[in-house]
C-alpha cells in the first residue's frame, strides 16, 4: 500500500472539486466520491496530474478497479485515443520525488482549491 500524504489529499480535493463532487460515470452525488487514478499512485510522473484522475462513486471505482479493460475503454470513449496515448507516455516517464517536491505539490493544490472555493468560475490548473 502506498502511503497517502498531504499532496495526495489536496490533489484529491482538487479532482473532486473539478468534477463537482459527482461521479463522472453514473452521476451519483451522494455517499463517498473517490478520486480515481487512471495510472496508479506508484507512477510518480502522473500521480498528481489532473488528467490522470476522475471522480467516481465508491461502486463505480470498485467496478473499474476490478475491470481495468472496461475502465480503459470508457476513458477512451470520453477522452479520446489522443489523450490516452499522451497520458500513457507521461505515465511511462520517470519522476523522482522527495520531501521538498511533495511539499511543493501539496502547497500548490492547497492554493488551487482555495482559489476555486473563493471564485466559482476558477478552473483548477494541474501542477504538471
Amino acid at each position: 500500500m502506498i502511503k497517502r500524504e498531504a499532496c495526495d489529499k489536496w490533489f484529491s480535493d482538487c479532482v473532486r472539486h473539478r468534477d463537482n463532487h459527482t461521479c463522472v460515470n453514473c452521476g451519483k452525488k451522494e455517499g463517498q466520491i473517490d478520486c480515481a487514478h487512471i495510472y496508479g499512485r506508484a507512477k510518480k510522473s502522473t500521480r498528481w496530474s489532473m488528467d490522470n484522475a476522475v471522480s467516481l462513486c465508491r461502486g463505480c471505482h470498485r467496478h473499474y478497479t476490478e475491470h481495468p479493460i472496461a475502465f480503459t475503454d470508457w476513458l477512451t470513449k470520453i477522452w479520446g485515443d489522443g489523450h490516452m496515448k499522451l497520458l500513457r507516455e507521461k505515465a511511462n516517464s520517470i519522476l523522482k520525488t522527495n520531501k521538498i517536491l511533495r511539499k511543493e505539490v501539496s502547497d500548490y493544490y492547497r492554493a488551487e482549491i482555495r482559489k476555486a472555493e473563493q471564485d466559482k468560475t476558477y478552473k483548477i490548473i494541474t501542477w504538471n
